[in-house]
């Protein structure tokens, strides 16, 4: 995850500065990637998955922040529904979180790389996508 804030400065603001956390953006981008059509779920830690069973949900789950030289990169992981056009559901993910993150923040994001991390047959229960990740976290 990002640790430093981001400060946009595309206009001059007289009032002073604005700063966006890193976990805004994130969040932004979940509910973005999750609007898609296609998009089954998003991939979360084994903490994430747990708390949702609670009735917390996280909506920056599979969503992760890398800045480096070039700029903000976006990584999302997800699970798409069975029978999409899967090149054409990853491009619209795409196109959609750099829509959203930018009219919200206008920030500009560098890369939004789309990591589909599994296909969910039309009857898979969320059940059984909980205990396929706990088993990924146990193999780490």
């Amino acid at each position: 995850m990002v640790e430093q804030t981001h400060v946009t400065k595309h206009n001059i603001n007289p009032y002073g500065e604005i700063e966006v956390a890193p976990e805004v953006l994130e969040v932004i981008s979940g509910i973005a990637a999750n609007e898609v059509d296609g998009v089954y779920a998003m991939q979360g830690r084994f903490t994430t998955e747990f708390k949702s069973i609670f009735g917390k949900t996280s909506h920056n789950k599979g969503v992760h922040l890398v800045s480096d030289d070039e700029g903000l990169k976006v990584e999302v992981y997800c699970y798409f529904k069975y029978g999409v056009n899967v090149p054409k559901v990853a491009l619209d993910i795409q196109q959609r979180i750099r829509e959203q993150v930018y009219h919200m923040t206008e920030i500009e994001l560098s890369e939004i790389n789309i990591h589909i991390v599994g296909i969910v047959p039309e009857k898979t229960n969320i059940q059984d996508l909980f205990e396929l990740e706990s088993e990924e976290d146990e193999e780490k």
